[in-house]
C-alpha cells in the first residue's frame, strides 16, 4: 500500500532525492529542514567573477538516475561535463607531482612506484581471500603491497573520505572493491567480470564515469529539486521529537513528528518517515525509541575539514594546470590533503586571466589544523602551494569554508550499524534511514539510495541496478 503522507527529516541531497521520487510516485511529502535553505552541504558561492563550491565540487555520472532527474527538473541545459583534462590526476612523491597512470603502459613507465612496487602487483591474482573483516589498509597491503597502499590508496582515501585507510572498513567503505574478492577471488579477475555486470545495469565504474557540474555551480541541483517540490520543503524547522508507534490503535498514525518553526511548535502525522540527517542528529531523535542503535549512530566519526579557495592571476603559478589536481600521501608529511584545480575543470570558476585553486585541510589525518584562524589557514595553504606548485605572491581572492563534522567515516565495525538499521526498518515498516553514513558518501550514491528509499516506501520493485 502506498503511503499517503511521508515526512522527511533533513533536506540535503538524500532527502530531496527521496522526496522527488516519492512525488513522482504520487505520495504527499513534507521535508523538514533545519537550515534556512535546502541542499545540505551542496552550496555555491558566487562573488566578483569567482565561483566557490562550499561542498561537493562536482559529481560522477555513475548512474542514469541523474539524467532522468535533470530532464524532469529542466536543468539539462545547465549540465556541464568536466574538461577532458580532468582525467589527468597527480600524486605527490618526494616533493614532486607525478601523474597517476591510467593505463598499463603509463603504469610501467611511471616513477610514482619503484620497480619492486610494480612487480608486486603481478602477485595479486594469486593472493587468497581474507578470513576476517579488514581495514582498507590491510586489504590493499595484502593484495597489492605496501607501496601501492602508500602512494595510491592512502591519498585516494584522504581525497574521498578525508579519512584514514588504517581505520576504514573495506567492506563498508568500498563494498564493490570488497565484493570483487568475495565473488571473483581477486581484483584483476573481478574488474573484468564486474565491467560486464555494470554494462548490464547501465552503470559506470567511478574511475570511468564522467565528472559533471552545472554552469552556475552544484547548487543548481538542490535548488531545482526545491522548486519542483514547492511548499513540500519547509526550512528553518527544528525537529524536537519523534513519536513512533508499533501495534497501537488503528486510529493513530504510525508516526508523528514534532517541530518548531518561528518559535511555534507543530506536529505532523505521517504513515511514512525518512531520517535523512547525519548520524549524530538521527541519534538524538531516535534515542528514546532505540537507545542501542542511537549509541551506534552517535559513535560514527565525522572528522573536521577546512576548504580554502584561493584565486590568483594565472602568471603567479608555475605549475601547468593540466588536470584535476593532486592528492598527498600521509608519508609526504605535508599540511594539506590535496588541491583541486577548479578553474581548469569547468568554465566560469575564475575571472578572465585568473585561476582558482581549492585546497583541503584537516580530515582524520590532521583534524587539529581546522581550528586555526582563517588568516592562518590561508597562510598555511599559500605556503604549501608555493612549495608544491610554485605559486607566488598575494592571492587576488580568498574564501575559507569550515565543516566541523564533514564526512562520516565507515570505520571497522561499521557494518554492525548497517545491520542495526536494517533491523530498525524491519521492526517499524514505513520508517527509513537515507543518509550518507549508509550506502555510500558520493553524490551518486545519495541519489541512487534516495530513489531506492522512495521505491521501498511506495511498495515498488527496485529497477535493476539502482
Amino acid at each position: 500500500m502506498k503511503p499517503k503522507h511521508v515526512v522527511i527529516v533533513g533536506g540535503g541531497i538524500s532527502g530531496l532525492t527521496t522526496a522527488f521520487w516519492l512525488k513522482q510516485g504520487g505520495a504527499n511529502v513534507t521535508i523538514l529542514e533545519r537550515d534556512h535553505i535546502p541542499g545540505g552541504t551542496m552550496h555555491t558561492l558566487r562573488e566578483g567573477g569567482w565561483l566557490v563550491e562550499a561542498g561537493p565540487n562536482s559529481a560522477l555520472e555513475t548512474t542514469p538516475v541523474f539524467k532522468e532527474m535533470f530532464a524532469v527538473l529542466g536543468i539539462k541545459d545547465e549540465h556541464r561535463y568536466a574538461d577532458p583534462a580532468s582525467n589527468k590526476r597527480y600524486i605527490l612523491r618526494n616533493g614532486r607531482l607525478h601523474q597517476l597512470p591510467m593505463s598499463a603502459s603509463l603504469f610501467f613507465r611511471s616513477r610514482l612506484w619503484s620497480v619492486p612496487g610494480k612487480l608486486r602487483l603481478l602477485k595479486e591474482p594469486f593472493v587468497g581471500r581474507a578470513d576476517r573483516e579488514e581495514t582498507v589498509a590491510e586489504f590493499v597491503e595484502r593484495r597489492l603491497g605496501r607501496e601501492f597502499l602508500d602512494y595510491a590508496i592512502n591519498p585516494f582515501v584522504a581525497g574521498v573520505f578525508a579519512g584514514n585507510p588504517e581505520q576504514l572498513s573495506v567492506r563498508t567503505a568500498f563494498p564493490k572493491l570488497y565484493a570483487l574478492e568475495g565473488k571473483y577471488g581477486g581484483l584483476v579477475k573481478g574488474m573484468i567480470g564486474g565491467a560486464r555486470e555494470r554494462k548490464k545495469r547501465a552503470e559506470v565504474a567511478k574511475d570511468r564515469a564522467q565528472m559533471f557540474s552545472f554552469a552556475s555551480g552544484m547548487q543548481v541541483f538542490p535548488d531545482a529539486l526545491a522548486r519542483y517540490l514547492g511548499m513540500a520543503v519547509q526550512c528553518d524547522c527544528e525537529v524536537t521529537r519523534l513519536m513512533i508507534r508499533k501495534g497501537g490503535a488503528e486510529s493513530l498514525p504510525p508516526f508523528s513528528v514534532e517541530y518548531t518553526l518561528g518559535g511555534k511548535s507543530s506536529v505532523l502525522d505521517a504513515d511514512g518517515l525518512v531520517m535523512a540527517v547525519p548520524a549524530y542528529a538521527a541519534a538524538s531523535l531516535l534515542e528514546s525509541h532505540v537507545p542501542v542503535l542511537a549509541a551506534q549512530m552517535r559513535a560514527v566519526y565525522y572528522p573536521p575539514v577546512a576548504e580554502v579557495f584561493l584565486g590568483y592571476r594565472a602568471d603567479q603559478c608555475a605549475q601547468p594546470l593540466d588536470g584535476f589536481g593532486y592528492l598527498i600521501p600521509a608519508k609526504e608529511r605535508r599540511q594539506i590533503l590535496g588541491t583541486i584545480w577548479s578553474s581548469s575543470l569547468f568554465p566560469g570558476r575564475a575571472p578572465e586571466g585568473h585561476i582558482g585553486l581549492t585546497t583541503f585541510v584537516g580530515g582524520s589525518r590532521q583534524p587539529d589544523l581546522v581550528s586555526l584562524s582563517e588568516a592562518k589557514l590561508v597562510a598555511l595553504v599559500r605556503s604549501e602551494l608555493g612549495a608544491l606548485m610554485g605559486v607566488r605572491g598575494e592571492p587576488a581572492y580568498a574564501h575559507v569554508e569550515r565543516w566541523e563534522k564533514a564526512i562520516p567515516q565507515y570505520n571497522l565495525g561499521h557494518s554492525k550499524l548497517h545491520d542495526a538499521i536494517d533491523n530498525l526498518e524491519a521492526t517499524f515498516p514505513g520508517l527509513a534511514v537515507c543518509s550518507n553514513y549508509r550506502g555510500g558518501i558520493a553524490v551518486g550514491d545519495c541519489v541512487k539510495n534516495g530513489k531506492a528509499t522512495a521505491e521501498k516506501l511506495l511498495g515498488l520493485s527496485r529497477a535493476a541496478g539502482q
